[in-house]
């Protein structure tokens, strides 16, 4: 069954504002399910972790349940593998320096050209506070892929570590993951993936990917401001983590420092509710499929409630594609080929004319249509492009609740900006 877009709108209280957000890039309107998880919590358990009285421990089971739920949308081992914290670069800049304690001076690290600073300064950090190597992989300008020739050159130095994206937040690219991995751990590295910009968009396997580390942030998917980090149990428990001295060095406490953002991660358990709802009500087409995959119970429903996701998106990703083309004086980086979409998400980046990115976005504005422009924190993507310095793009990025008619809408705002109207 195809998505009833009127039904999932419903679900984004947001969505009643007469606006289009095609800002959900830098974060997307939250799902009901979520606000009810968080207002739930204030009211009835709002209190610290570890108590002997009532509401705490409601409250260590929600974010029990929370850890669980987000186990199953990782498809990790254990909910112990789940490490909430404030957002993704937070978790990196903290978990990189756990890591980065195993390394030497002329150790080497890998990282990516194609990936958001998030996922780039807090190894070069951590590489200039141990004397460690930093190996840089590039991509192609022209389609915006990561250059596998480079990785492979990188990777025979024999790095410690790999960070790289699993989707361009700039360009929209998926990377092989997984081939990516497999050529990582054939020379012993550690990989650490930033999913952010992948995870609203496409099933997520820690396991089939055999991830060491992946990291998002739930507010990319439609909960709160908040970020998620997995990490093999063998190696939270090998690092050592930086935390004050009467934390638990059980996990995940071990690495969750200080007291956490509790009605947060009661509402990135209504963000994956929120997804098995959808896998309940449109995913049923797609059961065969996972149940030949070995999935089951939540997991199951969940990769039902993606791949129905996905599938409506790929709708979104020809149109967009399509838009774009008719825009006079509208350049597109990146993966630009109709046929070749299940290497994107629809997260696409331009510039149109000689307009400043930021007029163009200011425009759009005026006609009730959010975009972003700039960098998005992607500034080694705008620099490689030559373009960092005049302003960067301008960023459109889709998401399941955006609708063919709002793709239409933009293309007459931006035909019309650029006709200088």
């Amino acid at each position: 069954m195809a998505l009833n877009i009127s039904e999932i709108r419903a679900q984004f209280p947001a969505l009643a504002r007469p606006a289009i957000y095609f800002d959900g890039p830098g974060g997307t309107q939250i799902c009901q399910q979520s606000l009810d998880r968080i207002n739930q919590y204030l009211v009835e358990h709002n209190t610290n972790h570890g108590g002997v009285f009532e509401t705490s421990r409601q409250s260590d089971a929600v974010l029990d349940a929370a850890h669980q739920a987000m186990a199953d949308f990782y498809h990790a081992a254990s909910p112990e593998e789940i490490i909430f914290g404030n957002n993704m670069t937070t978790l990196t800049l903290h978990i990189s320096r756990s890591i980065s304690r195993m390394w030497n001076a002329g150790d080497e690290i890998v990282v990516t050209r194609l990936d958001h600073d998030a996922n780039v300064t807090p190894w070069l950090l951590a590489a200039e506070d141990r004397g460690a190597v930093v190996n840089w992989v590039d991509f192609d300008v022209e389609d915006g892929s990561l250059n596998m020739d480079s990785l492979a050159a990188a990777l025979e130095r024999k790095p410690k570590l790999l960070a790289v994206g699993y989707a361009s937040n700039s360009l929209g690219t998926i990377n092989p993951i997984r081939k990516i991995i497999k050529m990582a751990h054939e020379v012993g590295a550690l990989v650490y993936v930033d999913a952010v910009q992948y995870a609203p968009h496409g099933m997520i396997d820690v396991q089939r990917i055999d991830a060491d580390f992946l990291v998002s942030s739930p507010y990319k998917y439609f909960g709160p401001h908040a970020g998620v980090l997995y990490g093999k149990k063998a190696l939270l428990e090998e690092l050592k983590a930086y935390k004050v001295r009467p934390a638990s060095n059980d996990l995940p406490d071990k690495f969750e420092t200080g007291t956490q953002n509790h009605e947060g991660i009661a509402g990135v358990l209504g963000a994956i509710e929120y997804f098995e709802w959808v896998g309940e009500k449109f995913g049923a087409e797609y059961a065969d499929l996972f149940m030949e995959d070995g999935y089951s119970g939540r997991v199951l429903t969940l990769k039902k409630g993606m791949a129905a996701i996905h599938a409506y998106e790929q709708e979104l990703n020809q149109a967009l594609l399509s838009t774009f083309e008719f825009v006079p004086g509208l350049r597109l980086y990146g993966n630009t080929d109709p046929r070749r979409t299940d290497e994107r998400v629809a997260t696409f980046s331009f510039r149109l004319g000689d307009l400043h990115p930021r007029t163009v976005a200011e425009k759009l504005d005026e006609r009730g249509i959010y975009v972003w422009d700039g960098n998005y924190y992607a500034i080694n993507v705008t620099e490689r492009l030559g373009l960092e310095e005049s302003g960067g793009m301008v960023r459109v990025g889709a998401t399941h609740y955006n609708t063919i008619e709002e793709v239409r809408k933009l293309g007459e705002a931006l035909t019309e900006i650029a006709e200088g109207k």
